[in-house]
């Protein structure tokens, strides 16, 4: 199934502004056939009003600017194409998005739904020929040859026994380095628990299919994986149990130098907090401890590196008597160790309490700006740099 979604005023935007160290927000209004959001030219300029108010809310870090890449339904996990001159865009949901930016300006033309038969689309990534979807049973790949931004082919099977849970059944993938194995983030299918098989792990597969290796074990749910371009380690997030107070257990981001470390859960609810249903079990072996830590219930999410430091989305909290979180943070490091976290984009999260966006994702794209998903908002928006 494809659903066009069209701009209903042809990449209607304020572009008076493109020179003069200004990049116009070029806003392409989408009326999102099919997909329930709105329709008509109506609902299509409320969209576009709603965007740009929000972006005006919004503060990033010196030396960017703000623009908008593309509104989307629910935009979650991002994967770059850029031969295909654009952006596949999963959802927690059935849903799959490709976003195709032709003149690679950095506004997209139009927007495609691919596909709305996952039950949790929101694991993808990408390499040359190939997109991969790790949905919350299985995970399948795509071969793209003649792919026209407009339709998916057949799945090719790669693995069909993933924990079919819905709760914390929502992967994140990314590709190896050298881009030969699939590496997909399978959560525990409850708050503290413990867990069997393939729950709360790591794993990683051939790109070709195949049976699974377990990298890394102790997970509670981690929805953002990366690799470190420098060191080739994986670095990972996690987030902690729910219900424990609000300001423990801190969150993590973590790094796996090699396979085979364990980090903790369930005998931790997050960093360095004992899971009080376990607290007096012996632990099964030395668990790994985070490189860095934030705030309870903050649920970090997506991530990359950039010039050296993290970027790093904060999901906000939903279960904190004061809401926290709702940024992208930028973790600075030095000598390679995490240091200190300051804020690269906020504004999500408004002083009486409002909140007018959720970062989930973070990417580099292909002319050196910075994509984030944003799936309360649904909008990818754009950091640009100055210069």
């Amino acid at each position: 199934m494809c659903t066009e979604i069209r701009p209903v005023f042809h990449r209607l935007a304020l572009c008076a502004a493109r020179w003069a160290g200004r990049l116009c927000v070029c806003v392409s209004l989408l009326s999102f056939v099919g997909v329930g959001l709105f329709h008509g030219p109506a609902m299509a300029q409320d969209l576009f009003d709603r965007t740009t108010k929000t972006k005006s809310l919004l503060t990033g870090e010196a030396g960017y600017r703000l623009t908008v890449f593309a509104e989307i339904p629910n935009a979650r996990s991002i994967a770059v194409a850029p031969e295909l001159k654009g952006v596949f865009v999963g959802t927690r949901g059935p849903n799959l998005y490709f976003a195709r930016d032709d003149n690679g300006d950095g506004v997209a033309e139009t927007v495609n739904l691919i596909g709305d038969d996952f039950k949790m689309a929101n694991g993808i990534a990408y390499q040359p020929g190939t997109l991969f979807v790790a949905d919350q049973h299985r995970i399948v790949s795509y071969d793209l040859d003649g792919f026209d931004g407009k339709t998916l082919g057949r799945p090719r099977i790669l693995f069909t026994n993933l924990p079919d849970e819905r709760h914390h059944g929502w992967r994140y993938a990314a590709l190896s380095p050298d881009g030969a194995r699939l590496f997909v983030a399978v959560g525990a299918p409850c708050n503290i628990c413990k867990v069997s098989g393939l729950e709360g792990t790591i794993i990683s597969i051939p790109t070709a299919g195949g049976a699974p290796k377990v990298y890394a074990t102790g997970i509670r749910n981690s929805v953002g994986l990366t690799f470190h371009p420098d060191t080739n380690e994986l670095w990972f997030t996690d987030n902690g149990g729910d219900r424990l107070g609000d300001d423990i257990p801190r969150e993590e981001l973590n790094r796996a130098s090699q396979p085979g470390g364990f980090y903790g859960y369930p005998w931790y609810a997050g960093n360095d907090t004992r899971s009080p249903q376990f607290d007096d079990e012996e632990i099964p072996g030395d668990p790994i401890f985070p490189e860095f830590t934030f705030n309870a219930h903050n649920a970090p999410l997506g991530l990359t590196f950039d010039d050296g430091d993290a970027l790093v989305a904060l999901h906000g909290s939903w279960n904190r008597t004061i809401p926290d979180g709702y940024k992208v943070m930028r973790v600075e490091f030095r000598d390679g160790k995490a240091v200190t976290a300051n804020p690269f984009l906020s504004g999500f999260l408004r002083s009486n309490g409002e909140v007018i966006g959720r970062p989930v994702d973070v990417k580099h794209y292909v002319d050196g700006s910075i994509l984030i998903s944003d799936d309360h908002a649904s909008v990818i928006w754009r950091m640009v740099p100055n210069g």
